[in-house]
């Protein structure tokens, strides 16, 4: 995004309210929400100006500055609207601190989306000048065949074998639906079953109901008939050496909730509990491995993993004294090699994923899977996390309990 300068924001902020602009007086009461909702509807960019709509953040509707102090804590506030899962797919904003008028304000600029539309708290925000409102069918099938014309991450490609009674109507009307739409959104019944699934990526359009690939691993009956590698392999091997017997072994596979919660009974059958009765004075049961590092992992291997050009499933292999994850596929966008693992540093291979995955609750919040996984670990006496990352891979290591 170009930088914008202080006199082409000034020509803004002295601007009117339009469909690029908005302005906040600061961010108390129920302004976050509002911000929220204003970030949303940037993002979907209704009137195509492919440009980024600006909130300010510190001025007044005369477009003075109100003076509100712009604090370290406030523009962390307005960068976490990006990564706390509730505008879905993840917004692209930017936020930082200038001197507009002579006085503080925050600003924060939001790239129009790639993948409409952009939902906040399962509610699809749109502007046309001024006005900010919730997309009625129309303009969400405006939103819609834009879509069409974006260059895609692979996750909405469209699978061309496969049909749209291959998704499963029952999981998406019964499971999916409610949960990712507020129920008023739902009550308002004049969208098409098609246009509902295009809406959520299933299918490529309401005229093309060509299932995509989210569509297949969201709601798919058999999805693996179609992506080979999308499953995930579990072996648990007495020893510590690839070559030692094995004496359990499952692939799972199913769409991805089915597979993660599967995965996970797996995992829990396998993580036995000691008790330690000498260093405390009651009886303490600690597991050899903290389940929310487990699962944190887990969906990090699902979610990132490429499933493009790949028949190779997430590895979980479980040895006597540690457990490896593989996720196919290496670091991807901003991540690298060398920065992988650290703090703020995220992108992502597979963002409708992502969403499906905060939809069904398997994630609360975006970037911090590892540092929870590290922070479990480590309050479960555990060894550190340890990460081998290449082109083609990167596997987890979690060590044992001692």
């Amino acid at each position: 995004m170009k930088q914008f300068t202080d006199q082409e924001l000034e020509t803004l902020l002295n601007d009117i309210e339009s469909d690029l602009v908005e302005k906040k007086q600061s961010l108390k009461g129920d302004v976050p929400k509002k911000t929220r909702q204003a970030i949303c509807a940037f993002a979907n960019d209704l009137p195509n100006h492919n440009q980024p709509g600006i909130l300010f953040i510190g001025a007044k509707d005369d477009c003075t500055p109100s003076g509100e102090p712009i604090t370290d804590e406030l523009l962390r506030n307005l960068a976490d609207m990006k990564t706390d899962g509730n505008i879905l797919p993840l917004p692209v904003l930017f936020v930082e601190k200038r001197v507009l008028k002579g006085a503080e304000m925050a600003v924060v600029a939001v790239m129009p989306s790639d993948m409409p539309p952009v939902k906040y708290e399962g509610r699809i925000w749109v502007r046309t000048g001024p006005r900010r409102s919730i997309a009625n069918a129309q303009e969400e099938r405006i939103l819609n065949e834009k879509r069409r014309y974006k260059t895609l991450p692979f996750d909405i490609y469209p699978v061309p074998s496969a049909k749209l009674t291959d998704l499963s109507k029952v999981i998406f009307e019964n499971e999916y639906l409610p949960v990712a739409f507020a129920s008023d959104v739902l009550e308002a019944n004049n969208r098409s079953y098609e246009e509902r699934m295009s809406s959520c990526k299933m299918i490529v359009s309401p005229d093309d109901t060509t299932p995509t690939v989210l569509g297949l691993l969201a709601i798919g009956k058999s999805p693996q008939d179609f992506l080979p590698g999308a499953y995930i392999q579990f072996l648990r091997i007495d020893g510590t050496e690839l070559e030692d017997p094995v004496i359990d072994e499952e692939n799972i596979g199913g769409a991805i909730v089915e597979m993660l919660r599967r995965a996970e009974e797996k995992l829990k059958a396998h993580n036995r509990s000691a008790v330690d009765i000498t260093s405390a004075p009651t009886h303490q049961i600690a597991l050899t491995y903290p389940p929310a590092a487990l699962q944190q992992i887990l969906y990090n291997a699902v979610l990132h993993r490429t499933y493009e050009s790949t028949n190779a499933p997430v590895r979980i292999y479980w040895f006597n004294d540690r457990i490896e994850i593989n996720s196919p596929g290496g670091p991807y966008g901003n991540v690298t090699v060398e920065n992988f693992g650290k703090p703020g540093i995220t992108d992502y291979r597979n963002p409708n994923i992502g969403d499906v995955l905060k939809t069904f609750g398997f994630i609360q919040a975006f970037g911090r899977g590892i540092a929870t996984a590290r922070k479990e670990m480590e309050k479960n006496g555990n060894p550190a996390l340890e990460f081998e990352t290449n082109q083609s891979a990167v596997v987890c290591t979690l060590r044992g309990k001692q």
